[in-house]
C-alpha cells in the first residue's frame, strides 16, 4: 500500500491519500480523541500522539498536529497507523456511526435562498476546499448573513478568513443578492 501525502494551506494539517475510498459518502470530523470513538481509523491515528484533529473525506484523511511538534517526527507514525488500519480489515467507521452529509437543515421563509446557497457551496466551493483537505458546510442563514462551518484543513487555517470573505462571500453575493455577509461558526 502506498499512501501519498500532500501539504495543505494550513501548515498544521497534512492530507493523506491512501489510494482507496475512506468514506463512501459525506465527511467525518473528529476534533478530539473523544469524538473519534465511532471510528477505528481515527482512534488509531489519535493514538500516535500529538494529534489535535482528524477529518475524513471520500478519498482522503487530513490530520492536524499539535503546534509544538514537527511533521518529520510524527508523520511516519501516522502513515503506519493508516496502513495498519487498512491491513486489519476493520471498517473506517463503526456500524452505528454514519458520516455527516454536511449541511444543516433549514426550513422557513428563506428555504429557496438556502437551497441556492447550498447548491453553490456543493458545486463551486466544496470541491475546491476538498482539494485542500477540508470541507465547508452550511450552518445557517439569518438576516442576510450566511453561517458556515469549516472542517478538516479549513478549521484553523491562516488563510481561511481570506477564503471566506474574498472567495465564498463574493461568490454568494454575486449570485444571491439577499446574501450580505458570510461568517464562520465553531463546531
Amino acid at each position: 500500500m502506498f499512501i501519498q501525502t500532500e501539504s495543505t494551506p494550513n501548515p498544521a494539517t497534512l492530507k493523506f491519500l491512501p489510494g482507496q475510498n475512506v468514506l463512501e459518502v459525506g465527511t467525518a470530523d473528529f476534533p478530539s480523541i473523544e469524538a473519534a470513538e465511532g471510528s477505528p481509523l481515527a482512534k488509531r491515528i489519535f493514538a500516535t500522539g500529538n494529534i489535535t484533529g482528524v477529518f475524513f473525506g471520500i478519498d482522503f484523511v487530513t490530520v492536524t498536529k499539535a503546534d509544538d511538534v514537527e511533521w518529520d517526527h510524527i508523520k511516519p507514525g501516522i502513515l503506519g497507523a493508516i496502513m495498519e488500519h487498512y491491513q486489519s480489515g476493520q471498517p473506517v467507521m463503526a456500524d452505528d456511526h454514519k458520516p455527516a452529509s454536511g449541511h444543516a437543515e433549514h426550513t422557513g421563509e428563506d428555504a429557496e435562498i438556502v437551497g441556492q446557497i447550498k447548491e453553490l457551496l456543493d458545486t463551486r466551493v466544496r470541491p475546491a476546499v476538498a482539494q485542500d483537505g477540508g470541507d465547508i458546510t452550511f450552518h445557517g442563514f439569518e438576516r442576510g448573513i450566511v453561517y458556515l462551518h469549516m472542517q478538516g484543513a479549513c478549521a484553523g487555517c491562516p488563510s481561511s478568513t481570506l477564503t471566506l470573505k474574498m472567495g465564498i462571500e463574493n461568490l454568494l453575493r454575486h449570485y444571491i443578492p439577499e446574501v450580505v455577509e458570510v461568517r464562520p461558526v465553531a463546531a
